[in-house]
């Protein structure tokens, strides 16, 4: 058996932990729609001079 063995109480401690310091989750296609959203902008400020 291991030296560090948590109880459930200590389980569930260490868990709410890592969930709190996760970074946060890359959302590629809200990324892909903010780069579309910026390219259509430029390219209508184009097209309007």
């Amino acid at each position: 058996m291991g030296k560090y063995q948590l109880d459930t109480k200590g389980k569930a401690a260490v868990t709410k932990y890592h969930e709190k310091h996760k970074p946060a989750k890359f959302d590629k296609k809200q990324q892909l729609e903010k780069i579309r959203a910026e390219y259509l902008k430029k390219k209508q400020e184009q097209t309007d001079k």
